[in-house]
């Protein structure tokens, strides 16, 4: 790896700090909403029924980012959904530095454009605080995944964590990366 700097971070460094410095009137670089972190989490309930869906899900989040995910496990039994505590019930990651560079620029310009019939994510999905969280229905819509070898479509929710304190500065923050958001 050594002296290589992933395309997104170049392009936050050069272009992005200094277009939002300029657009909200910031004093100090430092002050500019960045990209903390990535996590990608897939919840999978039917995990209980049959718990070989875990050990794909593995394969399959690990293909994607590039990083073995953790197996997240029940917090408490439920009798209804027939859960036990400590059942694997899913997959989560977080990605950060290059991976997370090289994830984000992935999802952007080659994931969501293949989305059928997508029109652009939803601009309501911030937390408050700058925070966004996107769901993806399909993981095949990432190129890493060979689709003959899918047993199950399987859906994962991505959330990108950043420094912004308000909406409006963490939703500039994506827009600028490319992230399409709908009109």
């Amino acid at each position: 790896m050594g002296d290589y700097v992933p395309r997104m971070q170049v392009k936050y460094r050069q272009e992005i700090v200094p277009a939002l410095m300029k657009q909200f009137s910031f004093g100090n670089q430092l002050e500019v909403p960045r990209l903390m972190k990535v996590t990608l989490n897939m919840g999978l309930g039917e995990a209980v029924q049959t718990p070989k869906i875990i050990e794909a899900a593995v394969e399959e989040m690990s293909q994607i980012v590039g990083q073995k995910p953790v197996v997240t496990r029940a917090k408490k039994s439920i009798a209804t959904f027939k859960l036990r505590q400590g059942m694997p019930i899913g997959v989560a990651v977080t990605l950060r530095k290059e991976r997370m560079w090289e994830f984000v620029d992935r999802l952007i310009t080659l994931a969501l454009p293949r989305v059928r019939d997508f029109r652009g994510v939803s601009t309501r999905a911030f937390d408050g605080r700058g925070n966004y969280t996107l769901g993806i229905k399909e993981q095949i819509i990432f190129p890493e995944i060979n689709y003959d070898k899918i047993d199950k479509i399987k859906g994962m929710s991505v959330n990108f964590g950043t420094t912004a304190r308000t909406d409006e500065h963490g939703r500039a923050l994506l827009a600028a990366f490319g992230m399409p958001f709908r009109k």
